[in-house]
C-alpha cells in the first residue's frame, strides 16, 4: 500500500512543525526518516496516522484518505510511538490478544493471528512473562507485535530502537528488515548506521522541510563534492611522492597523513579520474602502489551538512 503525502502543514503557535512537505513511499519500501529533534517527524507520522489533524494538505493510504476514511487508514497501519505504550502488568500473551480484540479480529480468527506475531516477532519463549519482567529489547518486541497484530499493509516506527544496547538495535535492526519485505515502513530514527543498514531510502527533514531524499548512494552523490582519495606508494622518498603527486592535473590539494608508511590523501576535482591518474603515475615512476582507496562522503557528514543552521 502507497502512502502519498502532499503539500502537509501543520502549525504549533508560531511554529510551523511540518511546512508544506510532499512525498510518496512505495509498496514494499523501508523509508528511513532522519532529522534533528524538532524537525518535525513525530508530527508528520503522527498525520499518517491520524493521530492529529494537520492544518492543510492531504494524506492518502492507497485509496484511502487520512481526512475521509481514518477507520479505514487505522485499521491498514501499525503503529510503534517512540514511547512504547504497553500495559506491564499484563502478560505478553494476555496484552497481544487485547490489542488484537481492540484491532477488531474474531474469536475465529485471534489464535492464528498471535501465534503468526509471536514468531515472528521471537517471543516465544517470553510470552507468559509478564511485560514488567521483560528486558528493553524484548519490550521493543512485544511493541512491534502489537503494531503487527492486525496484519497491517503499513507500518509507522518512531525511534523503534531508543535506548537499546547494540546487540538489542542489531536484534530490531534484523526484525524490521524481515518485515519490510511485506509491508510498507516508515522508520524515524536518530542512528545514522541503523537507518543506512535498514532501510531502502532516506529522507531528511529540518526546520519542518525536506532537505534530501534518496538512497544513501544518491545522497552522498548530491553531497560529493570534490573525488578523494587515500594513496599508498613505496619505491622512493616521501618528499618526492608528495611533490609528484601535487603535480598531477586537476589536483587541488595534496596531505601526508603518515609520512612513514608515505599514505596521502589527494583531493582533485570532480570526475578528474584521479584514481587512474595516481596508478599511472606509479607505473611511469615505476613505484609500488600499495593502498588506492576512494573516500566516500559519510551519512553523518551529509546529516550534519543538512542540518545545521
Amino acid at each position: 500500500m502507497d502512502i502519498i503525502v502532499e503539500k502537509l502543514v501543520k502549525t504549533y503557535g508560531l511554529q510551523r512543525a511540518v511546512d508544506d512537505i510532499s512525498f510518496k513511499v512505495n509498496t514494499g519500501e523501508v523509508l528511513g526518516f532522519l532529522g534533528p529533534n524538532g524537525a518535525g517527524k513525530t508530527t508528520t507520522m503522527k498525520a499518517i496516522t491520524t493521530f492529529l489533524i494537520p492544518d492543510s494538505g492531504s494524506i492518502y493510504l492507497g485509496n484511502y484518505s487520512v481526512s475521509s476514511n481514518p477507520e479505514d487508514v487505522k485499521q491498514s497501519i501499525g503503529y510503534l510511538p517512540e514511547n512504547n505504550p504497553l500495559y506491564e502488568d499484563m502478560p505478553v500473551i494476555d496484552y497481544l490478544k487485547f490489542v488484537g480484540k481492540l484491532q477488531g479480529i474474531s474469536e475465529l480468527n485471534i489464535n492464528d493471528s498471535l501465534l503468526s506475531v509471536i514468531e515472528t516477532c521471537g517471543l516465544e519463549a517470553e510470552k507468559h512473562k509478564k511485560i514488567s519482567e521483560l528486558s528493553k529489547g524484548y519490550k521493543q518486541r512485544v511493541g512491534l507485535a502489537q503494531a503487527l497484530i492486525h496484519n497491517p499493509e503499513v507500518l509507522i516506527l518512531d525511534e523503534p530502537t531508543t535506548g537499546l544496547d547494540p546487540n538489542q538495535i542489531a536484534e530490531i535492526r534484523d526484525l524490521i528488515r524481515k518485515i519490510g519485505k511485506e509491508k510498507t515502513v516508515i522508520l524515524s530514527s536518530h542512528i545514522l548506521a541503523e537507518v543506512e543498514a535498514t532501510c531502502d531510502r532516506i529522507m531528511i527533514i529540518n526546520n519542518g522541510k525536506i532537505v534530501a531524499d534518496g538512497t544513501t548512494n544518491e545522497l552522498r552523490k548530491q553531497a560529493q563534492g570534490n573525488d578523494i582519495v587515500k594513496v599508498r606508494v613505496e619505491g622512493t622518498d616521501v618528499n618526492t611522492v608528495y611533490d609528484s603527486l601535487k603535480e598531477i592535473e586537476n589536483v587541488v590539494m595534496v596531505d601526508i597523513l603518515d609520512a612513514d608508511k608515505q599514505r596521502f590523501l589527494i583531493d582533485s576535482e570532480a570526475g578528474s579520474g584521479i584514481a587512474k591518474s595516481v596508478f599511472d603515475l606509479c607505473v611511469k615512476k615505476k613505484w609500488v602502489l600499495t593502498e588506492l582507496v576512494p573516500v566516500e562522503t559519510k551519512l553523518e557528514d551529509i546529516f550534519k551538512e543538512l542540518t545545521t543552521e
